[in-house]
């Protein structure tokens, strides 16, 4: 096993010279990669649930109320964020059906292969989404 597929868990795409960016083997390399993390997110998701049904208790100390309170409020924080997620992946799954996958938003221009396999949602080139970052801290700023 790579040490790339040790991190994510799959084999990266490997490109054959000349072939066509974003043609058919592609798109059903990334397809099956979001569906991979789509079926994931959503067992964590029931894993949560089932653990915090587990543990659901009425403790009379404050203290250990307010400890439960708080972890399950952080549970339903990665719960809404795994939520927003599972939301993206469907429409980056739409995009590849209709094979409009793989290119910029803003631009146009490719994305990148290297790129989609770190962040296989992602809707903006390396150069454009550092653009809107370097935007939202100004305005942060501001």
């Amino acid at each position: 096993m790579t040490t790339e597929k040790a991190k994510t868990g799959h084999t990266p795409y490997q490109e054959t010279r000349g072939e066509e960016y974003m043609g058919k083997p592609m798109r059903e390399h990334f397809s099956k990669l979001l569906n991979t993390l789509k079926l994931d997110l959503m067992a964590s998701a029931d894993r949560a649930v089932d653990d915090k049904k587990e543990e659901a208790a009425n403790f009379s100390d404050p203290a250990d109320r307010a400890g439960q309170e708080e972890e399950l409020a952080l549970e339903l924080r990665n719960r809404d964020r795994e939520r927003k997620l599972i939301k993206k992946i469907d429409k980056t799954l739409d995009k590849i059906r209709a094979e409009q996958y793989g290119w910029c938003e803003s631009c146009g221009a490719e994305i990148g292969l290297r790129r989609l396999e770190q962040r296989p949602t992602a809707d903006l080139c390396f150069d454009c989404k550092e653009i809107t970052e370097k935007r939202e801290k100004m305005v942060g700023k501001g």
